[in-house]
């Protein structure tokens, strides 16, 4: 399969049983996001759309997803980000940083699970510019 450059959203109630490469399926009606990974491996991702987790931006013609695509689990390890419905690659991360930002991804799951309030955005740009600082 040829990697897309660009994803087109279709908004859909469910997600198709096989989903077409190049496609961001959209369902508002359970919050969630998939697409097939955009490194052309063919893995399906899926993200689903919470304040803890991603959201989506659509401009009436494309959609941006935030934070980025950081498929650890799956064997390519592709990691992305969808910008206007372009893919925009980010660099490869070492295991450590893997490890890091999947625990920092359960801490926030956790503490949204039990009712507290999410560091501000502002937070967490520190946070990011600490770490390219190192």
């Amino acid at each position: 399969m040829i990697p897309p450059d660009t994803l087109r959203p279709v908004f859909a109630e469910t997600f198709p049983t096989a989903m077409d490469a190049g496609v961001l399926y959209i369902s508002i009606a359970y919050r969630t996001c998939g697409h097939l990974c955009c490194c052309g491996c063919g893995h399906e991702v899926v993200t689903p759309l919470s304040p803890a987790q991603w959201s989506l931006t659509y401009d009436g013609e494309n959609v941006s997803l935030t934070p980025s695509i950081g498929n650890w689990s799956l064997p390519c390890q592709s990691h992305y980000w969808i910008r206007d419905g372009r893919i925009r690659w980010s660099r490869r991360y070492s295991p450590a940083e893997i490890d890091q930002n999947q625990d920092r991804n359960r801490r926030l799951l956790a503490a949204r699970d039990r009712g507290e309030q999410q560091p501000g955005r502002v937070a967490g740009r520190r946070r990011r510019l600490r770490f390219w600082r190192r």
